[in-house]
């Protein structure tokens, strides 16, 4: 019998219950007991017992949480109980005035306040029946909502059964989903990555997500969720306190702040909001302000609400994190991959805590859209640690000569053409190999271990020649002397013999690994070896245009153009002569047809574990010289697997895709089959 089709409800109850403790450890602990091919091998159970017995599945399985059908819109759910915003407080008078009033209106000496950071990010509530995750739904006014229970499902940080033994007839939670700041920085690098818009701000990231109409989207979002307190309630036990209630939350997996403090009257009150706010650049997640509740819910109830907003609850802002100022000018900044970025000159303002003088533009694109001009009165926004922006331009306070922004034409480092490739926001110096900016990376890159293979040449030592002023091109390291490595912090006179010996052997290399090392974009070590093996010589390559280049394969337009380019640059093509002045000479030869296997060529492989005798660059190597490609992961894109020892979980995921797998004989007897 099928094991699977065999398979009872209590495995399946039991792989349920093991995969949402699992999540709770990495989502909500940051604490992870398992491998991820451990972890992954549990959902393959689960989602195969379930493709076996599709009556079995239901909506609280972990398997759910991949996100669901697109909707056609976001329905409307009215709150149980209102979600109500709560009264600001913005200085310590205010905040000892609310002490004062909650103290009067109880007849009490003192009150203890349960506090906890006020989360910038979108207030939602959950509501749980029977222990069971059934819906969820967005503050919207505080009276009624958009049902995101589809969205809200893709959240791993959300349990969809609540672990307590005799779970209420109804618990609605609240609280606020945001998204980390490592996830935030991580998102908007992918979508830099794919030349698609960046995300302002977490906070707009996460409530986007949150709202799309394709669950599927909201499931690709690095979403979480933190607990702040209990909306409506039957058959429940309410405990006694605030802060009963956040710890009840925790062992029910909720996330939940643990900054959260109860402290005693007004001074207890200033000294939390002192604390947090030394430690708000350091928090996981942003926040802009911390929230004050009167801890017993008996004396809750006793104040009641005013208006929208309770009486036993205040938010404590901290400064504005926008201020309005004038730009004084624009300047273009060159990072250290030759990438042009608009910079706002800005008369000194206040904001979010610090003097801020100067904003990014971010690009040529997002200069036009918000028309930022020198002399325009500007909003700028400064949340946490994150560089300060310009959010929008007043454009009532514009002078009527302000002149409209342009990106200059030549790096304003080193003069080199600037260069926008087609479908890109962000405009580059092609000067890589001589701007000052892009030195250090660029020479980085030249010495790495798979271009010219300078062992030693590390990180440390580059920013030391560079800082140095001993090395401005790739060309100056072969004049270095052993006396000068010497002379370099901990460089002792042995290891500058070793380094200096080391140097003197890259001056042999092929001509592959010296395109690959000239650090041009879009050409990695496949493409270098594409263009050695069509062309034979540098100088065809140096000479070559667009439609020449585009014959080799896998060359479109985007890497032809940055080719062209590149070698246009007089000050490149000067480095490649320093460097054959420096005695760097690599075998070049007529061009020769790419070796191409029948059963390799535009084929994808993926190389795991320890292979007998090939080290993984080689098998590497070999695959490419045959027409193949190499991938890092396995997907279904992907023909072979090319497994050694200790193979990890690549080759679990390769036999449950179906895909073939090879050891390194049968890669060898793979690629010996040539076409006629």
């Amino acid at each position: 019998m099928n094991p699977i089709r065999g398979a009872t409800r209590e495995r399946l109850q039991a792989l349920r219950s093991e995969i949402e403790h699992h999540n709770h450890l990495y989502y909500v602990k940051d604490a992870p007991q398992i491998s991820d091919a451990e972890y992954d091998a549990l959902f393959r159970e689960l989602d195969a017992i379930e493709q076996a017995h599709p009556d079995w599945i239901t909506p609280d399985s972990p398997t759910q949480r991949v996100g669901a059908a697109p909707l056609s819109d976001l329905a409307s759910v009215t709150h149980r109980l209102p979600m109500l915003s709560l009264n600001n407080g913005f200085n310590d008078a205010e905040i000892e005035g609310f002490d004062r009033r909650v103290r009067e209106a109880l007849d009490a000496e003192a009150v203890d306040y349960a506090c906890e950071p006020k989360f910038d990010g979108l207030a939602v509530t959950l509501a749980y029946e029977n222990g069971r995750f059934v819906q969820g739904a967005t503050r919207g006014d505080g009276y009624t909502g958009e049902d995101v229970t589809v969205n809200l499902r893709t959240i791993r940080a959300i349990p969809m059964q609540l672990p307590v033994e005799r779970p209420p007839r109804l618990l609605e939670v609240r609280g606020e989903v945001l998204m980390l700041k490592r996830a935030f920085a991580d998102l908007n690098a992918r979508q830099q990555a794919r030349g698609e818009k960046s995300f302002v701000n977490a906070r707009n990231a996460a409530a986007g997500s949150l709202r799309q109409l394709d669950p599927r989207l909201t499931a690709a979002r690095p979403l979480t969720f933190f607990a702040y307190g209990l909306g409506a309630t039957d058959g429940f036990d309410v405990p006694d306190s605030h802060a009963a209630v956040l710890d009840f939350l925790a062992e029910q997996r909720f996330r939940v702040a643990t900054e959260r403090r109860v402290v005693r009257g007004a001074p207890g009150l200033l000294e939390y909001y002192s604390w947090i706010g030394g430690m708000r650049a350091e928090l996981p997640y942003d926040i802009d302000g911390v929230v004050y509740k009167v801890d017993s819910l008996r004396q809750q109830v006793s104040l009641g609400f005013v208006s929208r907003a309770p009486r036993f609850a205040i938010a404590h802002k901290y400064p504005a994190q926008e201020a309005s100022t004038v730009v004084e000018g624009i300047e273009v900044q060159v990072g250290r991959t030759g990438a042009l970025t608009p910079v706002a000159r800005l008369r000194p303002v206040f904001v979010g805590g610090v003097t801020v003088t100067n904003a990014t533009l971010h690009n040529e694109d997002e200069v036009r859209r918000k028309d930022v001009r020198p002399g325009d009165t500007v909003i700028v926004r400064r949340a946490g640690d994150v560089i300060p922006e310009v959010v929008r331009v007043l454009a009532e306070h514009r002078p009527s000569d302000a002149p409209v922004f342009q990106m200059p034409s030549r790096c304003p480092i080193c003069g080199s053409e600037v260069y926008r490739e087609p479908d890109e926001a962000t405009s580059r110096c092609v000067g890589g190999l001589v701007c000052s900016a892009q030195r250090k990376q660029a020479l980085r890159h030249f010495a790495s271990r798979r271009a010219l293979d300078i062992e030693g040449l590390g990180e440390r030592i580059v920013d030391q020649l560079v800082e140095r002023n001993l090395v401005r091109s790739p060309a100056d390291i072969f004049g270095l002397t052993v006396e000068q490595l010497a002379g370099l912090d901990r460089m002792g006179p042995k290891s500058a013999a070793n380094l200096h010996a080391s140097i003197d052997r890259s001056r042999s290399t092929s001509l592959d690994r010296l395109i690959y090392a000239l650090g041009i974009r879009h050409v990695g070590e496949s493409t270098a070896r594409d263009l050695a093996h069509h062309f034979g010589r540098l100088d065809a390559i140096v000479t070559a245009d667009e439609a020449a280049l585009m014959n080799v394969p896998e060359v479109g337009p985007v890497i032809a153009g940055s080719l062209v380019h590149f070698f246009a640059e007089a000050h490149n093509r000067a480095v490649v002569e320093a460097l054959r002045n420096s005695a760097v000479h690599w075998p070049e030869g007529e061009p020769k047809p790419i070796a191409t296997s029948a059963q390799a060529a535009g084929r994808s492989f993926v190389i795991t574990g320890t292979l007998p005798t090939l080290s993984r660059d080689d098998a590497r190597a070999l695959i490419q010289a045959h027409g193949g490609k190499v991938s890092g992961s396995v997907s279904k894109k992907t023909d072979f697997v090319v497994a050694g020892a200790d193979p990890g979980s690549k080759l679990a995921k390769a036999q449950d895709l179906g895909i073939s797998i090879l050891d390194e004989a049968g890669l060898l007897a793979l690629l010996a089959a040539r076409d006629d």
